[in-house]
């Protein structure tokens, strides 16, 4: 009796395990498909990125050598910092004695936007918390832009991020690598503007973004705020500055519409 009862539930289970096999086998190479995608996208999105930071990272490279520091220690700072505007504020105060103090505050304060950016950015990955944590570690001023145009017309993946991320740090070191190894033999990188390189790669990549009124207004502000903190005090306050005003002009900016709003 027992037996005979026993025999249709395991088949009954047998059935059920065999359609979910079939079920997950049939949905996995559209799943893989999916990823696939994403992963080609996010190469094509960062690509012209990477490009871009090529010659960038072959310039830090280039100024750190020019500084006394060698092959293998420009790229020691490449793989543990990984945060070219603060890099590149380093060696600009590299001297001796090492101004240790002067270093550490203005890394800090020039990358005291990466705050605001997570905060933007962390409602939109869409994957776990533990995974978002990770993902802003990795996060640049070149995917967060990125990220923000895809975050637009959809939730951004762990798949799309990782890939991206994967991309840019890879580029970053190599030509750390060879800028440090070669730069040195064409004299000073700041005698032929290569030093403006940095700048012009955010400008392309807020040139990007929908041209709004917020958005062109925040660029104005914070452009011309940043401008005039350069020249009254002096790097890296520029950098804060121009932030909290352009954070100030896209809110107030963005308010006014919903104000007029409520008042009609």
């Amino acid at each position: 009796m027992a037996g005979s009862h026993l025999f249709p539930v395991s088949s009954r289970q047998n059935r059920h395990t065999m359609t979910k096999n079939v079920s997950c086998a049939t949905a996995s190479p559209e799943s893989r498909t999916a990823r696939k995608t994403e992963i080609r996208e996010a190469v094509r999105d960062i690509l012209p990125a990477t490009i871009a930071i090529v010659p960038i990272a072959m310039l830090y490279g280039a100024l750190a050598a020019d500084k006394g520091l060698s092959v293998a220690e420009a790229f020691l700072m490449s793989l543990i910092v990984f945060a070219g505007g603060s890099q590149f504020a380093a060696i600009e105060l590299w001297g001796n004695p090492l101004p240790f103090a002067a270093i550490i505050f203005s890394t800090l304060l020039i990358n005291a936007r990466h705050v605001l950016m997570g905060i933007s950015l962390g409602p939109k990955l869409a994957m776990p918390r533990w995974q978002q944590y990770i993902a802003v570690y990795f996060m640049t001023d070149e995917s967060w832009a990125l990220a923000e145009r895809r975050a637009l017309g959809r939730p951004i993946s762990a798949t799309y991020w990782f890939a991206i991320v994967a991309v840019l740090p890879t580029s970053w070191m190599v030509a750390s690598i060879v800028g440090a190894a070669i730069g040195p033999l064409f004299g000073p990188p700041e005698r032929i503007g290569a030093d403006f390189a940095f700048t012009a790669l955010f400008i392309a990549l807020i040139a990007g973004f929908e041209r709004s009124r917020v958005m062109l207004t925040t660029v104005a502000v914070s452009a011309a705020s940043a401008a005039g903190a350069y020249y009254l005090l002096g790097s890296p306050w520029h950098v804060m500055v121009g932030a909290i005003c352009g954070i100030v002009a896209a809110y107030v900016t963005a308010s006014e519409p919903k104000e007029s709003g409520n008042a009609g």
